[in-house]
């Protein structure tokens, strides 16, 4: 069984995202551009590709409006921090050889073009705006 981990972002533009990035503009925070993502962190032990399945899933995927992308990685990349509510347990994925399924929201800093934010930056736009500590926590990446 191999853990997975995929990104789902929006294809038209994010009004979350860009109103987020606004508002850390506005407290101070140097980012250029802000992107959003649920990211999906499951057990897998499917053997049809992971992509294929999950797209068939209606709930969770509409090819008019998402792009999926399956994550290297099972943490948050350079510039990123995953957002996950305190009492968040186990979620439904309801998609074949899945099994232990968590939900994130993903935000991911860039300073200039395509150059993710520094640590220092993700932290700082966590505790100014991205997580609630009452009812969420925040991931970074180690």
């Amino acid at each position: 069984m191999a853990q997975r981990t995929i990104a789902v972002t929006l294809k038209i533009p994010d009004n979350a995202a860009l109103t987020a990035l606004a508002a850390l503009r506005r407290l101070g925070v140097d980012v250029s551009r802000l992107e959003r993502a649920d990211v999906w962190k499951f057990d897998d032990e499917g053997f049809t590709p992971v992509e294929e399945r999950f797209e068939q899933n209606e709930t969770l995927f509409n090819p008019n409006k998402h792009e999926l992308q399956v994550l290297d990685a099972n943490g948050p990349r350079d510039g990123e921090v995953w957002i996950e509510m305190l009492d968040a347990a186990d979620v439904p994925l309801r998609m074949t050889g899945a099994s232990h399924a968590r939900r994130f929201t993903s935000w991911r800093l860039f300073r200039k073009g395509k150059d993710p934010a520094g640590a220092s930056h993700v932290r700082d736009a966590a505790e100014k705006l991205l997580c609630n500590p009452a009812i969420e926590r925040a991931i970074f990446r180690e």
